[in-house]
């Protein structure tokens, strides 16, 4: 498969000039400085979750930068939410160019009493959710496009924390990953890659508790929305267009620790 560059400058190949990227779990926290970060490299952007009335400071966000935003209620647990969520990206823009897997919750409850209902939960939302959005947002994608599942540094390492359902959604998304790439990168030359954040300010890390994070930042704080957010456009620009099946880890250091 031979890969034409649509641009040699290296600024440029950062941009998202006229591409369409739909963003799950768009509502709060990451979802929205992701969404934010794209519109203002160039994007328009179709952002999608179960807060119908937050997406819309979302849109308003994405509106500002001069780019067109689009909402979309959608639960992404339900694959015919995830298949109206690409719909309306086709019927609005034409196409879609990146989808970032955003959407996803998280557990603290002890391995000893999770329950089984609760752990599918996990999983259903944090790794079924992102394939049938992958799934149902593939035939609208072109070669050269990009999916950026957003895993977890929790998927190498606990930090002390009960998390047995997160850290084990958030390994599974590694894997799938890897076989997206290894299947979709040569039949379709969509790439796929996983974004493994540290600890951010987020509604999911609010209720943690501090004691065992220390030591464990080599930065000595948490890390900022935009740190996070430049690396999601990197990976969902041309200047990532030799990247697939990877994993980039946005963490502060934590596990050099």
């Amino acid at each position: 498969m031979t890969q034409t560059l649509t641009t040699s400058n290296t600024l440029d190949r950062f941009r998202l000039d006229d591409k369409v990227v739909v963003i799950t779990g768009a509502s709060s926290g990451l979802g929205v400085a992701f969404a934010a970060a794209c519109a203002e490299a160039g994007a328009d952007v179709v952002v999608a979750a179960r807060r119908a009335d937050r997406l819309a400071d979302t849109v308003a966000l994405i509106n500002e930068t001069g780019r067109q935003g689009l909402a979309v209620a959608a639960d992404v647990v339900r694959p015919d939410d995830c298949r109206a969520v690409v719909q309306a990206a086709v019927e609005r823009f034409g196409r879609v160019d990146v989808l970032i897997n955003n959407a996803g919750i998280g557990d603290h409850t002890p391995a000893s009493r999770v329950s089984r209902e609760s752990f599918g939960h996990v999983l259903d939302v944090n790794v079924t959710a992102g394939m049938m959005m992958a799934q149902a947002a593939a035939p609208a994608m072109a070669p050269g496009s990009s999916i950026i599942n957003i895993s977890s540094v929790m998927a190498h390492t606990t930090l002390g924390f009960p998390s047995t359902a997160y850290s084990a959604s958030k390994a599974a998304v590694l894997g799938m990953t890897k076989a997206l790439a290894r299947e979709w990168t040569p039949r379709k030359g969509i790439r796929v890659n996983a974004l493994l954040p540290g600890f951010f300010p987020t509604e999911m890390t609010a209720d943690l508790p501090d004691g065992p994070l220390d030591g464990r930042l080599p930065m000595g704080r948490l890390g900022l929305p935009p740190e996070l957010a430049s690396a999601v456009v990197f990976l969902a620009s041309d200047a990532s267009s030799y990247i697939s099946g990877a994993e980039l880890v946005v963490d502060g250091g934590m596990l050099l620790t």
